[in-house]
């Protein structure tokens, strides 16, 4: 066959979905027992990994130690940046935001074995800004130049071939899809196997052929239909991530921009859901809570709790102004985004960085990268929060406040298994010179238990000299790599094999391991 199969659900509403809707369940213990956690410093740390101690393994692309894992975990590298792409152009550089998007069904084993191989379908962000060499795509947004220079961003698709043990597993290709555009940070799946991908910048600049930037894309994954249109209606603002709720269709957006960061929800116009049916419009609304106008979220505790409800915004295009006098938490001359100015005006409540989200069985799962406070006791500089928004209560709820940053430090990306299984990517100033974790310098990803509390999956080990790039045959910068972030995270739906990037110097991975050890 030669088909894509959009509908990814069918395999995750599979044993897969029972065990995931037990874990699930198991949330309001999560809460207790992180409520505790928050009456005892000592229990703040991160807690022993089930999957056991991490150290440097080799990569099985180029046999570079790139990361630390757990024994038994193995992974290779793909789509470095500086590579060259299906058709001929250099791979883009500044990996972030990923995901599956679908299914590519294959052939039986030659040898009568199992149930054939599967090809993987998987778009990637690349968070460039104006001046660099622009991706040339398919769907090309803007072709003018702004800012002093060409639209940089946009998205590559990868594709990864999924066998019959760990030397069955290959990657296949990568092809540019999005370009044109400015700041791809983050995004998210969609119910019907595309990708929506995020600018993340917040600016009234317009360019040369006179386009604005700031919006949402959808990508498809036969990246010759992507169209390279923005969804307007969806906002202009700093977007970082979306969420799909299947049932009803509704999208939710998160926007980073330190303390001044709403909460927005997009309800469709077409609700049925299917490639291009987000550009025929909708209504953009922000989160309020209910009884507590303008309600200040930006630091709180574990299990602190809200019921939302949604106002319009009547502009969802509008420019940014200049935050009024006395707005509290942010610098002299900061900006609000117009989206945000319009929510705030409505009561709407402010988070400090919106960031990563992702639907699993009912409930959004959002992070907060900067939730807290710092030693000045600054709002909006701690370590960061995850929230759970049940969305049939519209009720939003506290589960994981990361106390100090040996347990989490501004948790990024977000994403949740078919298993229910937690991981958190964090951001690069994740292990201070000052106090590194035992494994020593180096971004995490860091998964969650089911008592709430936060363990070391993976450590970044990028630490990388001219000789081992050259043997490598790669062609990046020599460097030390180690406090680069880890972004897009994401599962394949059978929860084997997880896929994250390493930002700088641009690398992707496919992990796979005995997940049955552990809660992922």
């Amino acid at each position: 066959m030669d088909a894509f199969d959009p509908s990814r659900r069918q395999v995750i509403k599979s044993s897969a979905a029972a065990m995931a809707i037990g874990a699930m369940g198991s949330l309001s213990a999560l809460y207790t027992r992180q409520a505790a956690a928050a009456t005892d410093p000592t229990r703040l740390s991160p807690v022993p990994s089930r999957y056991g101690a991490l150290a440097p393994v080799a990569d099985l692309s180029t046999g570079l130690p790139l990361l630390q894992l757990p024994r038994g975990f193995s992974y290779r590298s793909f789509a470095w940046s500086g590579d060259r792409m299906d058709d001929g152009q250099v791979c883009p550089d500044r990996h972030d935001g990923m995901a599956v998007v679908a299914t590519h069904r294959g052939a039986q084993h030659p040898h009568g074995r199992g149930h054939g191989r599967s090809e993987l379908i998987l778009i990637r962000n690349h968070e460039r800004g104006a001046g660099s060499s622009p991706i040339r795509a398919p769907g090309m947004y803007d072709t003018g130049t702004v800012s002093g220079g060409q639209p940089g961003g946009g998205t590559t698709t990868l594709r990864y071939r999924s066998g019959e043990g760990r030397h069955g597993d290959e990657w296949r290709g990568v092809e540019p899809s999005l370009g044109g555009t400015l700041v791809n940070c983050a995004g998210g799946p969609t119910p019907w196997g595309t990708w929506l991908s995020c600018e993340e910048i917040k600016s009234n600049a317009v360019s040369s052929t006179g386009h604005k930037h700031g919006y949402v894309f959808e990508v498809d994954p036969r990246s010759e239909r992507t169209s390279g249109r923005p969804i307007v209606e969806m906002g202009r603002f700093s977007h970082e991530a979306v969420a799909i709720d299947p049932r009803t269709g509704i999208v939710y957006l998160t926007e980073d921009d330190r303390n001044k960061s709403g909460f927005y929800r997009f309800i469709p116009n077409r609700r049925a859901g299917c490639h291009g049916s987000l550009e025929h419009g909708g209504r953009l609304q922000a989160a309020r809570v209910r009884g507590k106008p303008n309600a200040d979220l930006t630091a709180v505790a574990i299990g602190a709790e809200y019921q939302l409800e949604w106002v319009d915004i009547p502009d969802p295009d509008l420019d940014s102004i200049v935050a009024p006098s006395g707005f509290p938490d942010i610098g002299a001359g900061d900006t609000l985004s117009g989206p945000f100015a319009q929510a705030w005006s409505e009561g709407g409540l402010r988070m400090s960085r919106g960031e990563g989200i992702w639907y699993s069985y009912g409930k959004l799962f959002i992070v907060d990268t900067s939730n807290g406070t710092d030693a000045q006791g600054r709002k909006g500089r701690g370590n960061g929060a995850v929230w759970v928004l049940d969305l049939f209560t519209q009720r939003m709820r506290a589960l994981f406040v990361s106390s100090h940053q040996l347990a989490a430090h501004n948790p990024d990306n977000i994403t949740v298994n078919a298993r229910g299984g937690v991981v958190l990517c964090e951001d690069p100033d994740a292990a201070p010179a000052g106090s590194p974790d035992e494994y020593g310098p180096g971004t995490r990803l860091v998964g969650l238990t089911r008592g709430g509390e936060s363990f070391y999956l993976c450590k970044n080990n990028a630490e990388l000299t001219s000789t081992q790039i050259a043997n490598a045959g790669k062609h990046v910068a020599e460097g030390d790599y180690r406090d680069s972030e880890f972004c897009g995270a994401c599962w394949d739906p059978a929860a084997r094999t997880l896929f994250v990037n390493m930002q700088s110097p641009g690398i992707t991975f496919a992990i796979t391991g005995p997940w049955e050890r552990g809660p992922l």
